[in-house]
């Protein structure tokens, strides 16, 4: 990844995609990247990127605000986790033969794993709980939308993605991530569609987001909460 600045703007420039459009994204972390189309130059999305000046200035300021309510959690007795939109207290409990477990209401804890392991292992834990019931739930959403959006993935996974809700490749192959799990179950569903809607366009151009729309017609609705609440889907 290269990394360019415009005066005050520092930016990640991606190698040069089969795009018709620069296209300028502010991922969750706040940097700033930018998908330019093949055989354009450096200095050609320079001029991209200072023309984008302001927008860039507005979708960062909006970013700083947002993730200032981001969560901290505390791995004790009580504290909140959320699972496909719904809060459920942390229980530590002996005996279990699970690390993990969603049972009666609450997540249930194996205490010697944490004692053991410290909290590196109790979100070791988590995140597997997380991957296990995405690839579940998150296949069966792909295989319900992608006819509907007139696609067919070649394979859907679900793992670390770093900044990254989801992603897809050039052999069409789809990539959540496992945080996704936290979001409400028709915030999951907006995300699938998003990626789906990446086969046909590999850009935010008004041609995606039409893709977008003919699935789901009330996605801004959903997208907006993703990017008002994103920032407290974290362990």
């Amino acid at each position: 990844m290269n990394t360019r600045r415009i005066r005050d703007i520092e930016y990640h420039l991606l190698p040069g995609t089969d795009r018709k459009t620069t296209d300028i994204v502010i991922e969750r972390n706040g940097l700033v990247i930018v998908h330019p189309p093949i055989g354009i130059s450096p200095e050609q999305v320079d001029a991209v990127v200072e023309s984008k000046r302001m927008w860039i200035y507005r979708n960062l300021a909006e970013w700083r605000d947002l993730n200032a309510t981001a969560v901290v959690r505390e791995w004790v007795n009580g504290e909140s986790f959320l699972y496909l939109g719904s809060s459920y207290r942390l229980s530590l409990v002996f005996g279990k033969a699970a690390d993990l477990q969603l049972k009666d209401g609450r997540f249930c804890l194996r205490r010697t794993l944490i004692e053991q392991g410290g909290e590196g292992a109790a979100r070791a834990a988590f995140v597997d709980f997380y991957s296990a019931k995405g690839e579940q739930r998150i296949r069966e959403r792909v295989a319900n939308f992608a006819p509907k959006v007139g696609v067919h993935p070649s394979g859907t996974t679900v793992k670390e993605l770093g900044f990254r809700w989801a992603s897809c490749t050039v052999g069409n192959s789809l990539s959540f991530h496992w945080k996704c799990m936290m979001a409400p179950p028709k915030i999951v569903d907006y995300m699938v569609v998003h990626e789906l809607c990446h086969l046909h366009q590999r850009n935010h151009s008004d041609a995606f987001w039409n893709e977008v729309d003919k699935v789901m017609p009330d996605y801004l609705e959903r997208k907006n909460w993703l990017k008002k609440h994103g920032a407290g889907l974290d362990l």
